[in-house]
């Protein structure tokens, strides 16, 4: 790469440095002090920070495009103004945004996670995921779990098997965003919990406009502790989130908004996402993705690349990377 930069270039990780070091929390990761990534590189942009460069490379993946055409809990819906997994994604990294700066951390680490987050999410919502993991754990005692699948596409499945060589601490956001083990950073530790802020306001937001839900059904304490409306809602999980997590040192919220959070999540999961209202269109999802799957495992020269990995691996790679209306033609 030839040498542009210029004068602006050879001052800018000083300026950041110095910015950094007299903004930001102690417990925040510094831009420069990565981890490293998975393997060295001879052209480092100058202009950019090593987490704006993995924000920039996520923005520009082909997995990242997908995301428009991938529902959060409806099928290639009729409205436009339905969820897809891409604005789920925006505005899980405008709260993280929002939370990471009240809190003087690295923003541009905590933008890069979120933005990353989903990519290796399955077509069909919750049900998609659901399915894969089911064929996978009947037909070869395996799991399927969306941050893996994440995680192997930005290490491995873009850029023609190259993958997008992020940093560490990404990489450890991106896998840990959900499952049993907590992220490795403070940043990380904003997006998996605000993951969970936007997905479940915005899919109530979402089934009350398809008439899945009235607003009188939603948990009566609950609403009128967080809002009656979801910007309300986000806005007191927010500021929760902040005061709670500045108080401790950690990233937490308090008991009482903390609990009445996750009574949401578990009356959404019973009504909305695995409730009766949805049973059709979990059908049709299910039906679709194991069509899929069999016919491919039959017939691998329908893959459309070679692929790295097992039969089983390559199949997975290729239909978590299906949008909803991709599959749904295909099959």
């Amino acid at each position: 790469m030839p040498d542009v930069a210029g004068r602006v270039g050879d001052e800018f990780e000083a300026r950041v440095r110095e910015q950094e070091e007299s903004w930001l929390s102690p417990l925040a990761v510094r831009s420069y002090d990565t981890r490293g990534r998975a393997y060295d590189e001879e052209d480092e942009c100058r202009l950019r920070t090593p987490f704006q460069r993995d924000r920039d490379r996520i923005v520009h993946s082909k997995a990242f495009r997908r995301l428009k055409h991938k529902t959060q809990v409806f099928i290639n819906p009729k409205g436009d103004h339905y969820r897809t997994r891409l604005t789920h994604t925006l505005e899980t990294a405008g709260i993280s945004r929002t939370v990471a700066r009240a809190l003087r951390l690295n923003e541009d680490l905590t933008e890069a996670i979120a933005l990353g987050h989903d990519l290796g999410h399955p077509p069909f919502g919750h049900t998609g995921e659901e399915v894969l993991d089911e064929i996978l754990w009947e037909r070869f005692g395996r799991r399927f779990r969306h941050n893996e699948q994440s995680l192997r596409v930005v290490e491995l499945l873009e850029r023609d098997g190259r993958g997008l060589n992020l940093t560490a601490e990404v990489c450890d956001g991106i896998l840990h965003h959900t499952g049993p083990s907590e992220p490795g950073t403070l940043e990380g530790k904003i997006v998996r919990l605000v993951d969970r802020v936007a997905y479940i306001n915005h899919d109530i937001d979402d089934a009350l406009r398809a008439g899945l839900l009235v607003h009188d059904e939603l948990p009566l304490e609950d609403i009128e502790l967080l809002g009656d409306r979801g910007s309300r809602r986000i806005d007191t999980l927010v500021h929760d989130l902040v005061e709670a997590s500045s108080a401790a040192g950690d990233i937490v919220q308090s008991g009482e908004i903390g609990r009445a959070m996750l009574n949401l999540r578990a009356f959404m999961f019973e009504r909305v996402y695995l409730g009766p209202a949805a049973e059709e269109q979990r059908t049709t999802a299910a039906e679709t993705l194991r069509r899929i799957f069999g016919h491919l495992l039959e017939h691998p020269e329908e893959l459309p690349e070679a692929r790295p990995g097992e039969l089983h691996e390559r199949v997975t790679d290729y239909v978590s990377g299906m949008t909803d209306r991709f599959a749904l033609a295909w099959h």
